[in-house]
């Protein structure tokens, strides 16, 4: 059955037939394609000469009729910057309603009660769903590492004439029918430059090409038949492998270059689909959740109105922190928002005297806010920057020549970082749990035992930037289009040994002995003794185990970081063993 039969049977289903030209205006066909699916429905035996349906077509309609539906809201939300540090998207509220209640009492008026939601990101919040509204929950724990594929993969068998739905949708008219006769995915007619998928003339989505303009992809699909089978063994084969995991669920839509189903096309303002927040500000701007404290911040500090901060973007999601990019009066600014547990792991107090230590002497731009009891900030934005290139020997040049001028003014502060006492405190926050690692124990010890020689061969204590990596130093241009640079991010800075921050550099960019080796004659200019460079492998063996229990912390708050975790434990193994070389 095709989409113009599938049409006009759910059309006489609902009303008598009177004419094939009245039936036209009610399925929004011309009267040619009517005629033409009218006698294939005959044909097929779905309708008899009368235009009336048939125990054969109420048949066909009862085996593809709907029974369940996924709602997918385990997300970060990541966009709705600064809206999702505390809500979840699908919970956020438009006219009055929450997005993901919209969509459960829609899907309920279609006589659809199974309903699964898959949940992560503050997975909680959703618990309420089960007594209100019958939900069943699935909880996604690998939100963070994993994209929305995973989510659906989790819930594939129940995958059986279902819609599949995003949580951030709002449709201004119920979609959800308790007739559907095919499998179809959703798509806006508006045209949409990101889109990598087009409707063609045969109503088919097939994969832009290069150059070309797709249409709005909404996200909401209906799977029954052969199209449902295929989904559910292409999820659970695309889930086992690591190169999708990072992936939309609508790869598994696909064969080679065109989606397995038909294009349901909508007109623009019937989905729309809510990723920022002037996107809500744009649907609803009597929202409640409109009312951010970020938001206000920036306004209060900025001096200006709430509606006069436009371009809200998502930065790429750092480490320890979530950031936005903004623009006020035409200038761009930077939001940093501290992420999940930051509070644990940061003294904003110290770091606001780090800034103060730091001001007017060229090392970075300063804060045009800075909330010392929260750690919200406010930067300038610095157009057409990039980071330093770990691979580059003239970037490494430059940067190990910024670190060393910086070392050389010798700045001092109240509070010192202490990279021994870091790694038990990391250690605390594990709250009594097992190291992943089996030879935790062994390895801490050998770490420990580096101790005494690096009290014994350090000779001067400063101001140390702490996190000096590569992606903290930015290169960009001034007003002159000459090229300069800075370093960012000054969070863990405090008192300690300036050689920790080489060690520091080195077990970031992921180098090896020889790497290292080379990093630290660049600092040095080539006159790096035994002792300093034994000293330094010191440090890159208990910062990689600093680091490997900060990792470990972020793991069981459900923030992963894959090789780089592995690698820092490494790094205390391997690197205490190349110390204990030269001590020896």
């Amino acid at each position: 059955m095709n989409l113009h039969e599938a049409v006009v049977l759910r059309t006489l289903k609902k009303e008598a037939f009177v004419s094939q030209r009245t039936l036209a205006e009610s399925c929004g066909l011309s009267v040619g394609a009517v005629n033409k699916a009218v006698k294939e429905l005959i044909a097929e035996g779905c309708l008899d000469s009368g235009c009336r349906l048939t125990d054969p077509g109420r048949e066909a309609m009862a085996k593809s009729a709907p029974k369940n539906a996924i709602i997918l809201a385990a997300g970060f939300g990541m966009r709705m910057v600064p809206i999702n540090l505390s809500t979840p998207k699908a919970l956020i509220e438009v006219n009055g309603e929450k997005l993901i209640e919209r969509t459960i009492r829609q899907l309920h008026e279609a006589g659809i009660r199974e309903i699964t939601v898959v949940a992560g990101f503050m997975k909680d919040s959703f618990e309420y769903l089960i007594d209100e509204f019958g939900v069943d929950l699935v909880v996604n724990n690998a939100y963070a590492a994993k994209n929305n594929l995973h989510s659906l993969a989790l819930a594939a068998k129940r995958i059986r004439n279902s819609y599949i739905i995003p949580c951030d949708i709002w449709c201004a008219e119920n979609p959800y029918s308790d007739t559907e006769l095919y499998s179809w995915y959703m798509v806006s007619e508006e045209p949409d430059e990101d889109s990598s998928v087009r409707v063609n003339r045969k109503t088919e989505l097939v994969r832009v090409g290069k150059g070309e303009t797709g249409n709005r992809m909404i996200g909401i699909a209906y799977l029954t038949g052969p199209e449902a089978e295929t989904v559910r063994e292409a999820l659970k084969e695309m889930d086992e492998n690591p190169a999708f995991e990072t992936c939309f669920w609508e790869e598994a839509l696909y064969k080679k270059d065109r989606m397995i189903l038909q294009a349901r096309v909508v007109p623009a303002a019937e989905a729309v689909e809510i990723n920022t927040y002037e996107q809500l500000r744009d649907l609803d701007a009597g929202s409640g959740h409109l009312k951010s404290g970020a938001i206000r911040t920036i306004a209060e500090t900025l001096q200006c109105s709430e509606t006069e901060i436009t371009d809200i973007s998502v930065l790429k999601k750092g480490m320890t922190n979530r950031s936005f990019l903004f623009t006020v009066k035409g200038k761009q600014y930077i939001m940093r928002i501290p992420g999940e547990g930051t509070d644990k792991l940061i003294n904003r107090r110290n770091e606001a005297a780090v800034y103060e230590a730091i001001k007017g002497r060229g090392l970075c731009d300063d804060p045009v806010y800075l909330n010392p009891e929260d750690g919200c900030k406010i930067t300038a934005f610095l157009p057409e920057v990039r980071v330093c290139d770990a691979e580059n020997e003239e970037d490494l040049k430059r940067c190990m020549a910024k670190l060393r001028a910086f070392h050389g003014m010798k700045l001092t502060v109240s509070h010192d970082f202490d990279i021994f006492g870091q790694i038990d405190f990391y250690e605390s926050l594990w709250e009594g749990a097992p190291s992943v690692y089996r030879d935790y124990a062994k390895t801490k010890e050998k770490v420990l035992a580096l101790k005494p020689y690096i009290e014994k061969t350090r000779e001067t204590v400063c101001l140390t930037h702490i996190d000096a990596v590569p992606d903290n130093f930015l290169f960009y241009r001034d007003e002159k289009g000459t090229e300069q640079l800075q370093l960012t991010d000054w969070e863990y800075s405090g008192m300690q040994d300036p050689h920790a921050d080489i060690a520091m550099f080195a077990i970031y960019s992921l180098y090896d002995r020889t790497q290292t080796d080379h990093l630290i004659d660049l600092y040095f200019e080539g006159k790096c003794d035994s002792r300093t460079r034994a000293k330094i492998y010191c440090y890159v063996a208990a910062c990689g185990l600093l680091w490997s229990n900060w990792c470990e912390y972020k793991r069981k708050l459900g923030v992963e970081f894959g090789e780089y975790s592995l690698r820092q434990y490494r790094y205390a193994k391997d690197f205490s063993r190349y110390a204990s070389e030269f001590i020896i």
